[in-house]
């Protein structure tokens, strides 16, 4: 069974072609990892299938049914979320204040409405615990750590429940230990039955958790390999253009 088929997917813009025939299989439950240098094409890969904007020719498939995502919030409701470098958390906000963040539950009677916080903390714990994460739902996020905010943000694609989450560098800038709880949680996605496409400059934690990596050069998919069949130095040299493709 395939969650997302993308089929000889291209993006103009201008004269500028960005992605040039993309065509990528991603299974429910599997970690692809994404990778290439700078201007490769995967930051407006991932856009594209986060709804930031449709492929200019081509045709993406979610769950069998073809789709053509104009805003994110369309993607959002089929199932895609995506954990951006910068996170988006709020620092005055608790970890539950942020996984409900937008999805806040109410309760009250007749016009009078107000945030029923003790069921969002009870839902949050629960979220944390199924993720194995030492967060609280009463923790503050600007006192959090890199790892425990990653918590955070991956509870929130938990509570939405997402078929598919795109992370962007979710390892950088943080301590090896933290490096170790991030890689942990992605893997319990995986665990869940979610698919995960982690964009990494880091090739020992694309080798650690995934199941396959997808290089990109000048906007095409040059290797699509699974993580057993291909080693960090190929991964290098397609990257960088020593090999031109596997």
């Amino acid at each position: 069974m395939t969650l997302l088929q993308l089929n000889d997917v291209t993006r103009h813009f201008g004269a500028i072609k960005a992605i040039d025939g993309v065509t990528i299989n991603i299974k429910p439950g599997e970690i692809v990892g994404l990778m290439g240098d700078n201007g490769a094409g995967k930051s407006t890969l991932v856009k594209l299938i986060a709804g930031n904007f449709p492929p200019t020719s081509g045709t993406m498939l979610l769950d069998g049914e073809q789709v053509a995502f104009s805003k994110p919030v369309e993607a959002r409701d089929k199932g895609v979320e995506v954990v951006y470098q910068d996170l988006a958390l709020c620092d005055n906000l608790s970890a539950a204040g942020n996984v409900f963040l937008g999805r806040e539950i109410m309760k009250g009677f007749g016009p009078f409405r107000w945030l029923d916080h003790r069921t969002m903390r009870t839902r949050a714990a629960e979220l944390f615990a199924e993720l194995k994460s030492e967060t609280r739902p009463r923790d503050m996020v600007r006192k959090m750590s890199g790892g425990q905010r990653q918590a955070v943000a991956i509870a929130r694609t938990r509570l939405a429940q997402a078929k598919l989450v795109i992370m962007d560098e979710p390892t950088a800038a943080i301590s090896v230990r933290q490096v170790a709880e991030v890689l942990a949680l992605i893997g319990r996605l995986r665990d869940s039955g979610v698919a995960v496409i982690l964009i990494s400059h880091r090739m020992p934690d694309v080798f650690s958790v995934c199941d396959r990596v997808v290089v990109m050069r000048r906007g095409r998919v040059v290797a699509d390999k699974a993580i057993a069949q291909t080693s960090p130095e190929e991964v290098t040299a397609l990257i960088t253009g020593a090999k031109a493709a596997a």
